[in-house]
């Protein structure tokens, strides 16, 4: 089994980039943004996995160790076939579905090309426990003084109620601006101010 190649980028484009190892060029499908970081005629060093079948040989290659691990864990699923795999980490990284699949959540797969809603249920239900899920901040509000736990559970709140993410951080991020320490600091209070500076604008983000 081939599992990493080094050496020369012969070429780059689409999905498929060819490196030269010994005089050998050796063919790899790579997703779309690691393709776009290689550089023709220069070295590099690409984790692959190798799937042979009855009529082929392919080499799938990655960025890391992370996203070969994920990328054969998706393997592992039904109905998901390498190039589906590879079409998954195109879109999503490891932490983004890690995160999806804690979150019991399958929207993020269905916006993958080739991955039904019965598949992308089954992707969450089978990589249940088998990922590390990990938390960020949100980026509208990374610069909040408030405890995180305090503007994530308003953030939620608002999500749930059926504001649009970024419309709910933009405003939680202005109120917590603007507010007084003390009413910062409670969930109630930060929900409160945050819906009355969204209320006016409820029309036209929803």
């Amino acid at each position: 089994m081939i599992s990493s190649l080094r050496g020369t980028v012969l070429s780059a484009s689409g999905g498929t980039a060819v490196l030269e190892v010994g005089g050998v060029g050796f063919a790899v499908q790579l997703t779309p943004d690691h393709v776009l970081s290689l550089r023709i005629g220069e070295e590099a060093f690409i984790h692959t996995s190798m799937v042979v079948r009855e009529d082929s040989l392919q080499l799938f290659g990655f960025v890391d160790r992370e996203q070969l691990d994920v990328f054969e864990l998706l393997t592992g699923v039904t109905g998901v076939g390498p190039k589906s795999a590879i079409g998954v980490l195109s879109v999503l990284s490891p932490d983004q579905i890690a995160d999806a699949v804690a979150a019991d959540d399958d929207a993020p797969f269905r916006k993958v090309s080739g991955i039904g809603p019965k598949t992308a249920k089954l992707i969450v239900v089978s990589l249940t426990g088998k990922l590390v899920a990990t938390r960020r901040a949100v980026p509208a509000v990374a610069s909040v003084r408030t405890p995180s736990s305090v503007s994530d559970s308003v953030l939620i709140a608002l999500v749930g109620l059926g504001w649009p993410e970024k419309v709910a951080a933009e405003a939680l991020a202005d109120v917590v601006a603007e507010t007084d320490e003390p009413l910062r600091d409670t969930v109630p209070a930060l929900l409160r101010l945050t819906l009355s500076r969204l209320g006016p604008a409820a029309q036209g983000a929803r």
